[in-house]
């Protein structure tokens, strides 16, 4: 029996918001040490660019990972119905007391996307790009003692050797 192919289906989608950087957890001080002119009381915006991808088998029936129209309902309702033209700071709950930075921006989407899927174990990575420069990208919670694989669930332990030669 042959191994079932693996894909991964990227959607990429757009929308702006404005966020101010700062941290409830720091004084003004210390916030303008860490975020500069980002923690400008006003706020700043952006023109985001998210890409959600999944990672999963080729069903053999549809030839598909998921259906595409899952993943576009799943982003209009996660980020253009919540996201788009908000001030994250002040219109999502989320980040009342959570900086309303990129890669909290990311986790925000990575939870809600999730519960959106009718197979959340498919979702492979969420991508946002903050600027043409800032990147970020999130592939879920971080493990203490190894890699989290998404479609099986488990935890792959890395094993290393260290390897050391006299010779230059």
């Amino acid at each position: 029996m042959s191994q079932q192919p693996v894909a991964f289906l990227t959607r990429r989608e757009t929308f702006s918001a404005c966020h101010r950087l700062h941290s409830p957890q720091l004084s003004d001080a210390e916030n303008l040490e860490v975020f500069g002119k980002c923690n400008n009381f006003h706020g700043h915006g952006h023109n985001y660019t998210v890409e959600i991808t999944v990672r999963g088998p080729i069903d053999r029936r549809t030839g598909m990972v998921l259906n595409i129209t899952e993943l576009k309902e799943a982003i209009e309702t996660v980020i253009m119905k919540r996201l788009d033209h908000k001030n994250l700071d002040k219109d999502v709950e989320y980040f009342a007391n959570t900086p309303s930075t990129t890669e909290n921006l990311a986790v925000y989407i990575w939870d809600n996307i999730r519960l959106q899927l009718k197979k959340p174990e498919l979702l492979y990575e969420v991508k946002i790009h903050e600027t043409p420069k800032n990147i970020i990208s999130y592939r879920g919670p971080y493990p203490l003692n190894g890699i989290y694989n998404p479609i099986n669930k488990r935890i792959a332990h890395d094993s290393c050797t260290n390897i050391s030669s006299d010779s230059d």
